[in-house]
């Protein structure tokens, strides 16, 4: 369950993300068919600079919503609108197509875990959004390589495949392949939950280079220091039969 944010949005920005009744169930099919609503009337809007960090308690569909963002869940009901060219484009009812092409051009993910190819190396693996979007092959390595860098990714690991590497690695290997392409709308889901502290310094910089330039930022960060590092506002999820509180957009203390 969600508010509307009018009153927490940055009038002279238009937002990169807007939001409205967005609604989402699952059928439980063990159990006679019986719909389990997760997400209800959710609203929220995200402009360029800011970082929406999502908070609620276990269950309340904040990794729901971030899924349904990205497409990944149909949703049904609501709206799910990207600035992209210039113009609005709709995701909820839109074709594969549509939505694959925001995937390409216009929004990032970085999820919890990593899906690697066998036997591709971790470079390799970091490079692969660049190489689709036609850069050339020496550059697209070199960002890769600097990323890897900047996250502690040793040298001696960038030929091997991550399907060898540490929990903490992977992570760092997924984050490295969702930030290479500057998207200008990024969705992050606990991206340092695997992470030692000095890892963690490394990406919650990147994401604040990331917000700082110009991108939308959602996410879902556990970890009160990053949110507190990270985000600009807060968006809190309500499970669906919870009774309505505060409005959910908090504006973050200075």
């Amino acid at each position: 369950m969600s508010h509307p944010e009018k009153s927490c949005e940055d009038p002279t920005m238009p937002p990169a993300l807007r939001v409205s009744g967005l609604a989402k169930s699952f059928v439980v099919h063990a159990h006679g068919d019986l719909a389990l609503p997760v997400l209800h009337d959710v609203s929220l809007a995200v402009s360029p600079g800011e970082c929406l960090a999502l908070v609620g308690p276990s269950g309340a569909g904040k990794s729901t919503l971030l899924r349904s963002l990205y497409g990944n869940y149909r949703a049904d009901a609501g709206s799910i609108r990207v600035r992209q060219d210039d113009a609005w484009t709709e995701l909820v009812g839109a074709e594969p197509r549509t939505v694959l092409d925001v995937r390409h051009r216009t929004m990032g993910f970085v999820s919890q875990f990593l899906r690697v190819i066998p036997r591709v190396a971790a470079v390799d693996v970091v490079a692969e959004p660049l190489l689709r979007r036609g850069v050339d092959a020496t550059e697209a390595r070199h960002r890769a390589e600097f990323l890897l860098g900047m996250l502690g990714i040793p040298a001696r690991l960038w030929a091997l495949p991550p399907a060898t590497f540490s929990g903490g690695e992977q992570q760092r290997i997924n984050i490295a392949r969702s930030l290479i392409v500057d998207y200008p709308i990024l969705l992050l889901d606990e991206p340092t939950a695997s992470l030692d502290a000095a890892n963690r310094d490394g990406v919650v910089e990147l994401i604040c280079q990331r917000r700082d330039a110009g991108a939308a930022v959602v996410g879902i960060f556990h970890d009160t220091g990053v949110r507190d590092a990270v985000a600009t506002r807060i968006h809190e999820v309500l499970p669906p039969a919870s009774p309505a509180g505060a409005p959910p957009c908090v504006a973050k203390p200075s």
